[in-house]
């Protein structure tokens, strides 16, 4: 997907099933169509199922930008437990899209899933007493955000999720204090829009507290939302490992 939008000329949109809805959410429907109407192509990338409300928001904005000539093309998954294989499902993805299902041509990717293979053993956080000496050891004089960690999902509240991306503007690295598990699936949510912006920067963490691979609840892990929290897990812990231990995923 991302080659393809670095094929095309512009003007041209890439973003996530999610920062389209936070898009709607911060400009209004109306708006966030007028915005895109004039683009030559508007990538949508992990296309979600499991939020019925946000599906058809989607829907209706993708019509609507097929109606203006806009070319659209998304990348989808169904949830880890709705396919035994873990397989892109064409059929789901084109019920829940009916109106627009006839415009899309369908190429398959197969291959298992890395998410599904298991959580990725996150890497052993530092110490709270540790996090300052190895924050300076790891970045330097470069700009970094350091936050305990309580502080910063509390302040997510007070932030539109479409500005998470601003939020982390200018930053080289993250470094969060007293990592703990998340128990309310809103904070949850919103953890998890954060996760994939640094993911999109490539900002390394360092971290103390809980390892990644515990910040959500076994709850959470088995509900409907898994698809996300498997995302952000693979993703943060990646992070990790690049500011814990110097490794860059492959």
């Amino acid at each position: 997907l991302a080659s393809l939008w670095h094929y095309v000329d512009g003007p041209k949109a890439f973003g996530t099933f999610v920062e389209y809805t936070n898009l709607v959410g911060a400009l209004t429907f109306r708006k966030t169509v007028e915005a895109l109407s004039s683009y030559k192509l508007v990538c949508i990338d992990e296309f979600e199922l499991d939020d019925p409300g946000d599906t058809v928001l989607m829907s209706r904005l993708m019509r609507e930008l097929a109606d203006a000539g806009v070319k659209l093309v998304a990348t989808s998954n169904t949830l880890p437990g709705a396919l035994g294989e873990g397989r892109f499902a064409a059929e789901d993805f084109k019920r829940e899209i009916q109106v627009l299902s006839q415009q899309f041509e369908v190429h398959r990717v197969d291959g298992e899933d890395f998410r599904h293979r298991g959580l990725p053993a996150a890497p052993e956080p530092v110490t709270d007493t540790e996090l300052d000496a190895k924050t300076e050891e790891v970045f330097g004089s470069k700009p970094v955000a350091v936050d305990n960690f309580t502080d910063l999902v509390a302040h997510l509240a007070k932030v539109h999720p479409s500005r998470y991306r601003q939020l982390i503007d200018g930053l080289e690295g993250i470094a969060w204090r007293n990592v703990q598990p998340i128990t309310e699936q809103a904070v949850a949510l919103r953890f998890v829009v954060l996760a994939d912006r640094l993911y999109d920067k490539d900002l390394p963490i360092v971290s103390s507290g809980v390892p990644f691979d515990q910040v959500f609840t076994p709850e959470m892990l088995a509900g409907g939302y898994q698809k996300k929290y498997f995302r952000a897990v693979s993703r943060l812990t990646a992070l990790a490992r690049e500011g814990l231990l110097g490794e860059t995923e492959q």
